[in-house]
Formats: structure tokens, C-alpha cells, sequence
């Protein structure tokens, strides 16, 4: 998979430029995308290396793809100025894309890539990836709580789509959602009247969780 960007914004944007510097650079003719000379502001692929007279300013980056364990406590973001981010756990050596952000007490798996196609395409609503998750909630779980979580709940911004809910235990259930609304099964829990003691998200489409444990991370390949 690839992610095209504009060459132009790419300057601005990741490598320092200003507008004026971009605009220079490109007429005249000092930039050098993946051995072909720039003439215009045309798109290239993210992964190419760009050299500015003769100066390498980005390498080639192959697409790197990694499934993290978030930990419970710990905020779904790289910004380092926001306590308890994810650089605590987990040392950002590029730039890297996440998809499916967890809220802060929720834990499981997050899927980080420098391929912009692949995590857009994980995240973006009208896909419908799947993604799973275990809940553990602070009472006894019923018939009909089972049958009004997969139906659909009304959880004040809207009313969610029908999902997949299984009862695992006495207070513990599987559920596989394809949309992904702001603290979507929480909301939809305390609607039903009950309160999520503990959120692991196990599976974001084909990629699984697997035996990893908190803080652990492993890289993965997908299928071009």
C-alpha cells in the first residue's frame, strides 16, 4: 500500500519550510524526489526520499506496521507535553499514524503505521472494521441486556448501529463493533444501567491481540 502526498504541503508541514521556501525550491528545479527532479507541485509517495540540493532531507522510510498493548492509564497520543502519553510506553522513532484510539481507561490493542493509506482505511467510518473488544461491567449481566447491546442503544448522540454481543461469564461479555463513536460501549453500558469495570480491545479487523501484555508491542506485515 502507498499514501501519495503533496510535495509542497510535505515541505511545510514535515520539514520546515515556509510557503515562499516550497514554491522556491520547486521552480527552481532543487528538489530531487526519489531520483527524479521536481519541476511542479506534484504528489509523491511517503515512503521516497527527497534530497534539496544535493542534501538528503528524508531517506527512504519503508512502511513499518506495529500492533501495541495500550495500558490502562495511559492517554492515546504521542504529544509528550500530555502526562501519561503513549511515549511513556512505547518510544516514537518516526513519525507514526494510530488507529483505533482508546480512551484513557480502556486497554488492549492499537495498530501504528507510517502508512497513511493503511491507517486511514482502518479508521474511517464507512469502512466498517471490525473491532472487538472484552468488557468486564460491575453487575450481573442479563438476557435482555445482551439482546439491547446488540440491537442497538440510544446513547444520546445517536443510537448505535447492531453489533455482534456474546456473554462470556457472569459479568463478562464479547462484542465486535464496526463504528467507533467517542466511549462508545461505556455510553452504552451506563445507558442500560450499568458501569464498564474494565475495556480490552482485542481485535481491529484481521489483527489480533494475541499474548501480548501491557506496554508489549510486535511488528506485523499486511498483504500489498
Amino acid at each position: 500500500m502507498s499514501f501519495r502526498l503533496n510535495i509542497k504541503y510535505y515541505l511545510v508541514h514535515h520539514l520546515g519550510f515556509t510557503n515562499k521556501e516550497a514554491i522556491r525550491a520547486i521552480e527552481h528545479r532543487k528538489l530531487k524526489v526519489n531520483g527524479a527532479v521536481i519541476t511542479e507541485n506534484s504528489e509523491f509517495n511517503e515512503t521516497w526520499e527527497i534530497y534539496y540540493e544535493d542534501q538528503l532531507l528524508k531517506p527512504n522510510t519503508p512502511f513499518t506496521y506495529i500492533a501495541l498493548y495500550k495500558p490502562r492509564g495511559i492517554e492515546t497520543t504521542n504529544n509528550e507535553a500530555i502526562e501519561n502519553n503513549l511515549t511513556t510506553v512505547f518510544r516514537f522513532e518516526k513519525h507514526l499514524g494510530y488507529a483505533g484510539r482508546l480512551d484513557k481507561e480502556s486497554e488492549g490493542l492499537l495498530l501504528l503505521s507510517n502508512d497513511g493509506k493503511y491507517i486511514q482505511s482502518l479508521s474511517s467510518p464507512l469502512k466498517e472494521k471490525e473491532k472487538e473488544y472484552i468488557v468486564t461491567v460491575n453487575k450481573s449481566i442479563t438476557d435482555s441486556f445482551i439482546n439491547s447491546m446488540s440491537a442497538g442503544v440510544d446513547i444520546m448522540i445517536c443510537k448505535t448501529k447492531p453489533c455482534i454481543v456474546e456473554q462470556l461469564s457472569d459479568v463478562e461479555f464479547k462484542i465486535i463493533l464496526t463504528e467507533g463513536k467517542n466511549r462508545q460501549i461505556r455510553r452504552m453500558c451506563k445507558a442500560l444501567g450499568y458501569l464498564v469495570a474494565r475495556l480490552v480491545r482485542v481485535r481491529i479487523d484481521t489483527i489480533e491481540l494475541g499474548d501480548l501484555k501491557p506496554g508489549e508491542f510486535r511488528e506485523y506485515t499486511i498483504d500489498s
